[in-house]
């Protein structure tokens, strides 16, 4: 008699969604050809949650989709709460899914006294229950090791790519990195699309004040040339719209701005609307509803990308594979939000 028993082969992918954005976790499921688990969720009186699975998730693989945006402190909550849930129904392994990581630039420490509160937003989900976190396009890759576990950074680079081949003259454009932090992630767009020239704008942010920045030149040439801005996410706009002057000003030809997470807060979409920007992409890694929509904004969908990502895991393949592009049979998706 064997000591030994054998388990049984077969693996359960459980994907369930808390409430800030279903839709996005809707196309996510479709994607993946499966549909999302039946939970119950509300709120009491009090403003505290309650959370419960309508079926069970003993030894299944559960992906816990939540966006971080709009009453974001709420939606990490949540997601906190759906994890210990899992966790007390004997799920086999729980996967944070955040397509964007809420806290995620409060990274490091500029004067004495303050958090780092991109740390312990992983702490929480840690001593939550998760086994690991999925997210797409970190404000710095490094925060990857704040989580003492498997972190999967996709990023939206191969997406947003493709549609700036088919939407920008390439023979006359140049990349712009937004700041001196972005050069690096700039350098990698120049040179997937041909080696192409490289400017950034240098500017200097106040600490004490946040969202803001002011631009204090560009180096690099940018006069009739076709710039594209790029950078990981436009939250009130106020130093990205600065970015799109300082370019017309310097002789730019057009503009084009294009960022992963569009958060738009606050006075974000009337800035977008007269900062002079020819066209301005996002990924739908956030709610972009259609109040928010201009007529120059295109947003992309994520969830073929976070359904590849789901996908590879559960698998057990990989997932660096995903920066090179998206697998043939999520291609054919629909890549608008």
């Amino acid at each position: 008699m064997s000591a030994i028993l054998e388990g049984t082969p077969d693996k359960r992918l459980v994907l369930v969604t808390g409430r800030a954005y279903p839709e996005l976790a809707e196309k996510v499921a479709e994607c993946l050809g499966t549909e999302i688990l039946e939970t119950t969720a509300y709120d009491f009186a009090n403003g505290e949650m309650y959370v419960r699975f309508a079926e069970p998730v003993r030894g299944a693989d559960v992906f816990v989709l939540q966006c971080h945006s709009g009453d974001i402190n709420k939606w990490i909550m949540e997601q906190l709460i759906m994890i210990d849930a899992l966790k007390r129904a004997s799920a086999r392994s729980i996967t944070v899914v955040a397509p964007f990581l809420g806290y995620s630039r409060q990274d490091k420490k500029h004067r004495g006294r303050e958090p780092i509160t991109a740390r312990l937003i992983f702490d929480l989900f840690r001593a939550a229950g998760a086994d690991r976190i999925m997210t797409v396009d970190l404000h710095a890759a490094q925060e990857q090791g704040f989580f003492d576990g498997p972190v999967d950074h996709l990023t939206a680079m191969p997406v947003l790519l493709d549609y700036v081949r088919s939407a920008v003259d390439l023979s006359n454009a140049t990349i712009v990195s937004p700041d001196a932090g972005r050069i690096k992630v700039s350098e990698q767009w120049a040179a997937k699309l041909g080696n192409l020239p490289l400017a950034f704008i240098h500017k200097q942010r106040d600490i004490t004040r946040p969202n803001h920045a002011e631009a204090h030149g560009i180096i690099g040439d940018v006069n009739g040339r076709d710039c594209v801005v790029v950078d990981d996410m436009v939250d009130t706009a106020g130093t990205i719209c600065e970015a799109v002057r300082t370019l017309n000003e310097s002789g730019a030809k057009s503009v084009t701005l294009v960022a992963t997470h569009g958060l738009l807060s606050g006075p974000a979409v009337e800035r977008l609307k007269n900062c002079g920007a020819h066209e301005i992409v996002f990924m739908d890694t956030v709610p972009v509803p259609e109040s928010k929509r201009l007529p120059n904004m295109t947003v992309l969908s994520v969830a073929p990308l976070l359904a590849a990502g789901i996908r590879s895991v559960f698998e057990e393949g990989s997932v660096a594979t995903l920066l090179e592009g998206l697998p043939e049979d999520m291609r054919p998706r629909n890549i608008y939000a």
